[in-house]
């Protein structure tokens, strides 16, 4: 059963925390991951991109010359997609890019990226985080003093507007609650800067 050391936001260790072997210890997937993570780019895709066909662009309406007798390859529009000015062939048109994954998968994904995190040594447990105010400037001094590191998501248990407010805007912290993480964060961040009763909400989840 993997431990961590809690802190304080002044960075000193107040305790530790045994994390459950289902959620925090397992083998991680990396196929779970990879797919899980595909598919969470997918979604994020808007599908809006679109080009006009030859049926769709201005002009045109007029054979450009006679059928025989030029010498020239014949032709029946000026906006045929060969043609400067003419329709794209093939080109993309919107669509939806969404797909799903079965449950299962998506489990095993998030358990494999939060093991992979203590794997690597690379989870900070805080006991608890509250500001009197939103000031960035305090909390770009508790994540200093906690050890933070060029990229890190900040996981809290439930939405706080004071410190998920002051988190946004520094550059590298990625703040979110527990109910909305999802792997691709996890992933994209060199450390998870969480909570102990996000953890415990957690385990309680996916265990």
């Amino acid at each position: 059963m993997p431990t961590v050391n809690v802190l304080n936001i002044k960075g000193e260790t107040v305790g530790k925390m045994e994390l459950s072997d289902a959620v925090f210890g397992i083998e991680p997937n990396t196929t779970a991951m990879h797919a899980v993570v595909v598919n969470y780019l997918a979604n994020q895709r808007q599908g809006t991109q679109s080009t006009k066909t030859r049926a769709e662009v201005s002009g045109g309406g007029k054979k450009p010359w006679r059928q025989k007798g030029t010498g020239r390859a014949r032709q029946g529009s000026t906006r045929s997609p060969n043609f400067a000015h003419g329709g794209i062939a093939f080109g993309p048109k919107p669509r939806d890019y969404r797909y799903s994954l079965n449950k299962k998968l998506r489990r095993l994904a998030m358990k494999s990226a939060l093991s992979s995190k203590v794997a690597d040594g690379s989870i900070i447990v805080l006991d608890d985080i509250q500001l009197d105010e939103i000031k960035t400037k305090s909390m770009v001094e508790i994540l200093s003093a906690v050890g933070f590191k060029k990229k890190a998501l900040l996981v809290m248990p439930e939405i706080n507007d004071k410190v998920l407010l002051s988190a946004r805007n520094i550059a590298g912290v990625t703040p979110t609650i527990t109910g909305e993480i999802n792997v691709y964060d996890i992933l994209n961040n060199n450390q998870m800067i969480i909570v102990k009763s996000a953890v415990e909400k957690l385990e309680e989840v996916y265990a």
